[in-house]
């Protein structure tokens, strides 16, 4: 078995757990991190007693998205007007772009089903992250939002898919945060239970798929995932992919350039205070409240 850094895994009652384990960061997603997600799957696809898997978040977060902090060590120089990366070009910014789908389509392309444990933070790439998986069971304390949106940035097809058009574009032009209960009325997840009962939930249904032999567990999750295909969600994920570029780069610079530059002299912190300051209080979750 491969040795993790950023990921733990560990074999239980007819499955695998995959622990998101950058807890210190919110279990941001790093590149190392994507890495050894699909090392894992790579272990688990070649594994006949894994018959289904879970992936949940260490700490207080299932995943807080793409990594943030690490762009504050160091300057990453924006070409303006349009907030292009200096020193690329706009075949390679859309290029880049592009890989980040793949990363997701794994998940729902993969031939065992995939449980999402939810617990706390599903932010950004977080978000997007837990609704590819197969199943989606929450904590009470789950929380999910784009708030990447708020300053130049492109929803998740999934969101549309799942919670509904009306509603995905509700939380998805704004970046408003929900809470597990919301995200069970519109569908984002198939169930909300107690924290402490998250993973043993999950593990039940492992071990219920687990009774059904596993060719026909493959077959009809096909069925499901290749179906949706067909009727058009791969062209809308690949449209989805393709305008990432542009919600990237054409940008506001009298918007954008004072948040980048205060990620970069002052921090996260203060990066996040600039982006997120004028929409509080959230509607949902624990920031639905003003604070004093």
């Amino acid at each position: 078995m491969s040795e993790y850094k950023e990921l733990l895994y560990e074999k239980r009652r007819g499955g695998v757990l995959l622990t998101l384990n950058r807890p210190e960061a919110m279990n941001a997603i790093s590149r190392n991190l994507i890495k050894e997600l699909h090392e894992a799957l790579d272990e688990v696809e070649a594994d006949p007693e894994i018959r289904a898997v879970v992936i949940t978040g260490a700490g207080r977060a299932f995943s807080a998205g793409m990594d943030q902090g690490r762009a504050t060590g160091r300057r990453r120089d924006l070409h303006w007007p349009y907030g292009i990366p200096t020193g690329l070009s706009a075949a390679e910014v859309i290029d880049s772009w592009r890989s980040e789908s793949r990363n997701f389509r794994r998940l729902w392309e993969f031939g065992k089903p995939i449980i999402g444990a939810i617990n706390g933070w599903a932010m950004g790439a977080g978000s997007w992250l837990a609704l590819f998986t197969h199943i989606t069971i929450a904590s009470e304390n789950a929380v999910f939002a784009q708030p990447e949106v708020r300053h130049g940035s492109n929803t998740s097809f999934m969101w549309t898919l799942l919670g509904g058009f009306k509603n995905a574009l509700r939380y998805g032009l704004t970046g408003d945060h929900i809470d597990a209960r919301e995200a069970l009325r519109i569908g984002l997840v198939v169930k909300v239970v107690a924290a402490e009962q998250l993973l043993d939930e999950c593990f039940a249904i492992v071990e219920r798929i687990a009774l059904v032999p596993p060719e026909t567990v493959k077959i009809n999750l096909q069925i499901a995932t290749m179906g949706l295909d067909m009727m058009g969600l791969r062209d809308a994920l690949t449209l989805d992919n393709q305008l990432s570029a542009p919600a990237h780069v054409m940008l506001r610079e009298e918007l954008r350039r004072p948040l980048d530059e205060a990620r970069f002299n002052e921090g996260i912190k203060k990066y996040l205070m600039l982006r997120d300051g004028p929409f509080q209080p959230e509607p949902f979750g624990p920031r639905a409240r003003k604070k004093d």
